[in-house]
């Protein structure tokens, strides 16, 4: 290959090669989790860099995740999330213990009620029909991560009042107490500001961003068995999807635009 040929390597700008560094020490245990960093000061003067510089490094570590900061305080490292993957049907204990996390859970309510209209509809029952109604709040290694707002047919909750709750996910019971074979959930995500009665259950900061999850869970049969709301902490979890390209698209004259 002659030099003519050969493509000139462009070095990395200033704030990139910073922003990868504190990536490695980040990644590596250096700075650990709820740690402060260094100063932007003291960045300055360690890597000979502008303080512009140093910003633009700490903005991008920011938009990763890997670091958050507080008015006055500094930069701190945070906290690695957990993930749970939605390509399949699972209760939340069941995947985390999976990758070795300790799950436990906290019972604040269960009561039998009537169902109102959105929920009965959910549920495909008349309004008013006797509902179980659950509130839990899951705790990830110690730490509150979602509140869960759970409505099953009183067929149902009977048998989940009998059930331990504390430890165990209402998919399981459903499944190896109840004989329930589960079939589809319908998932809906979208983000709200935390309310009072989230704040106490997930000690977080009133209107603080929250990840809500609306699911219909339905038996084999296609019949709708399960109603809840999940609301997790932004910073402590993720939900994560595959998704796949349809490779029949652009082959097919039917489908192409007009």
């Amino acid at each position: 290959m002659t030099g003519s040929n050969l493509v000139p390597l462009v070095p990395q700008p200033l704030y990139v090669q910073i922003k990868d560094a504190l990536r490695a020490r980040i990644l590596d245990g250096t700075y650990p989790p709820h740690s402060r960093m260094s100063s932007e000061h003291e960045l300055c003067a360690m890597y000979g860099v502008s303080r512009i510089t140093v910003r633009q490094a700490l903005g991008d570590l920011q938009k990763e995740g890997l670091v958050f900061r507080l008015h006055g305080k500094g930069t701190f490292v945070s906290k690695p999330k957990a993930f749970q993957n939605i390509r399949s049907l699972q209760g939340f204990a069941e995947a985390m213990s999976s990758m070795g996390y300790e799950i436990v859970n906290q019972l604040r309510s269960f009561s039998i009620v009537k169902a109102d209209r959105h929920i009965a509809a959910r549920l495909a029952l008349p309004e008013g029909a006797p509902v179980a109604q659950i509130h839990r709040v899951r705790l990830l290694n110690r730490e509150p991560v979602s509140l869960e707002l759970t409505w099953v047919p009183e067929a149902l909750g009977k048998r989940l009042a009998n059930a331990d709750l504390a430890t165990r996910d209402i998919f399981l019971i459903l499944e190896n107490d109840c004989g329930v074979s589960l079939g589809h959930a319908d998932v809906s995500i979208d983000a709200i500001l935390a309310d009072e009665d989230i704040v106490d259950a997930l000690r977080v900061e009133e209107g603080s961003p929250v990840l809500r999850i609306e699911r219909l869970t339905h038996d084999a049969s296609g019949k709708p068995i399960d109603y809840e709301y999940l609301y997790f902490r932004g910073d402590a979890f993720q939900y994560r999807l595959r998704i796949d390209r349809d490779k029949d698209r652009g082959r097919n004259p039917a489908r192409k635009a007009r």
